[in-house]
């Protein structure tokens, strides 16, 4: 996950210093000022493009969606106060069925920078990831805020995973065909 992450951060310096994007007064001069859809996609590989709070509505017809996180899926956050055009993160590891990591981009005190493997717990009452805390790092703790989410992005295109669903369920060990 580590290479990844230095990949993408060499890959998008050397894009933006030969397209001339430049940094908000706010950042470095020399670093790359990253949006969180940018970032999710460059480091998760899914292709969707557009405000965080579409990418949900943009994936349940093209990849599988879900409730339960898996490494390298994307955690789509719903559009609420501040956060009016939603979030993206990635799943960089699952610590128990409740607590994550994420990394991602432009987020709270971070604006325009990576923040690699921030806790996210889930304090949703059914344990499906609806609602969720995210580690803020000017009070060293989980931030007091309940951020709602749609679900989870995961890598592989949604037919893909029928597919592959649809042969598992006929290929049955030990059955012969004539």
């Amino acid at each position: 996950m580590m290479k990844q992450l230095k990949a993408a951060v060499v890959a998008a310096t050397l894009a933006f210093s030969l397209f001339g994007v430049t940094a908000p007064a706010s950042a470095k001069a020399d670093e790359p000022y990253w949006q969180c859809v940018t970032f999710a996609r460059m480091f998760s590989g899914i292709q969707i493009f557009g405000d965080a709070w579409t990418w949900w509505n943009q994936a349940t017809s093209r990849f599988r969606t879900g409730r339960a996180p898996e490494t390298g899926s994307v955690l789509v956050f719903r559009p609420e106060g501040r956060m009016s055009r939603g979030h993206v993160a990635v799943v960089s590891d699952i610590l128990t069925d409740r607590v994550i990591r994420v990394t991602h981009a432009n987020w709270g005190g971070s604006r325009g920078r990576v923040e690699e493997n921030v806790t996210v717990v889930d304090v949703s009452g059914a344990n499906d990831w609806s609602q969720v805390k995210v580690w803020y790092n000017p009070i060293h703790d989980l931030g007091t805020t309940v951020y709602p989410t749609y679900g989870f992005i995961y890598h592989g295109a949604r037919d893909a995973y029928r597919a592959g669903t649809e042969i598992a369920s006929v290929a049955t060990p030990g059955a012969g065909h004539n």
